[in-house]
């Protein structure tokens, strides 16, 4: 062999262990990117509602295992039914501090309580964020009667989406920010419908085996998890027999996932899709469970005397993004 096919061998070889070494330090890094999206699926919250303290409903937040249960809001009056905003900074909830139910909002942290709705004359409820955080929909009436509205997240901006005899209430954003899913009983029974997010195009998605109350979209929007129980009462609520039902987004394939004697309500899916949070009266009073997406591996949050319930899933604490090392160079 030559001089010139030797330096080109040694040439060659030195390409091939260079690539290597540098081939294994980029996958030592990609080991550490996906260590921190399953560290930042673990640090997801649950924020949820409970009378545990003094008597009445305040909202609470805790780790997605359990712990670190912290009481977010204290007054006399009645705070529930919490909704985060996409990147986990804020809460908006519904109060009736100022002896009318309105939406407000609030960091996540508890502070920063603002009032953003002021109607004496109706009951506003269950806010929902879309996903880009540039509106919240929520429903606005007086109880059996009420319609869909949409507003930006100071307040401004109040516009009416639906005008329909029925009760049109608990709306939702899709996960891609084109729909809104609500519940209504314009055909009788409670059911799921679906809209375009201005309102338009209003069609029905799904009826249970009984009325169809609370619902939540899975994240990437091709399911949605679903309450559905008896005829409800006269005061809109029978809490004899509920149970959890999950179905495609367009309202195929609906599976029973959770079956007992006590009812099981409010699911709220995790930010992964892996886990479905709900309440249940399993154990004689209401507390916050987690289990499977497929119904499996019941596990007790909470455990308390008293009322733990309406768990919203949403993500982990607002910090600063690790960036991780870039590969070492040679």
């Amino acid at each position: 062999m030559d001089i010139k096919r030797i330096r080109k061998f040694v040439i060659a070889t030195l390409v091939v262990v260079l690539l290597t070494i540098l081939t294994g330090c980029v996958i030592q890094v990609r080991p550490a990117l996906n260590q921190l999206s399953v560290a930042s699926l673990t640090n997801s919250r649950i924020a949820f509602a409970s009378d545990r303290d003094d008597g009445n409903w305040e909202i609470y937040v805790m780790n997605a295992d359990g712990t670190r249960q912290t009481r977010l809001t204290n007054n006399p009056a009645w705070d529930d039914l919490p909704s985060w905003s996409p990147d986990g900074s804020r809460i908006a909830f519904t109060s009736d501090r100022d002896l009318n139910d309105e939406i407000y909002v609030m960091n996540a942290d508890g502070s920063g309580q603002t009032r953003l709705t002021n109607n004496h004359n109706v009951l506003d409820h269950m806010p929902s964020w879309s996903p880009d955080g540039s509106k919240i929909v929520f429903e606005s009436g007086w109880y059996a009667k009420n319609d869909i509205y949409v507003m930006n997240p100071d307040g401004t901006g109040q516009t009416r989406l639906t005008k329909d005899p029925a009760d049109d209430w608990n709306p939702s954003w899709s996960p891609d920010g084109s729909k809104i899913a609500f519940c209504s009983n314009r055909d009788g029974n409670y059911k799921i419908y679906v809209m375009n997010a201005d309102g338009t195009r209003v069609t029905t998605l799904a009826k249970g085996p009984g009325h169809v109350w609370n619902f939540s979209w899975s994240p990437d929007g091709s399911k949605i998890v679903f309450e559905s129980g008896k005829t409800p009462s006269e005061s809109g609520w029978d809490s004899s027999k509920h149970d959890i039902y999950v179905m495609n987004a367009d309202g195929t394939g609906q599976t029973r996932l959770t079956n007992g004697p006590e009812s099981n309500v409010g699911p709220s899916w995790s930010p992964d899709g892996s886990k479905i949070a709900f309440s249940s009266y399993r154990d004689g009073d209401s507390e916050i469970y987690v289990m499977n997406a497929d119904g499996t591996e019941v596990t007790r949050l909470t455990n308390n005397s008293v009322f733990d319930g309406q768990p919203a899933w949403g993500p982990g604490e607002v910090g600063p993004t690790p960036v991780p090392s870039p590969p070492r160079s040679f």
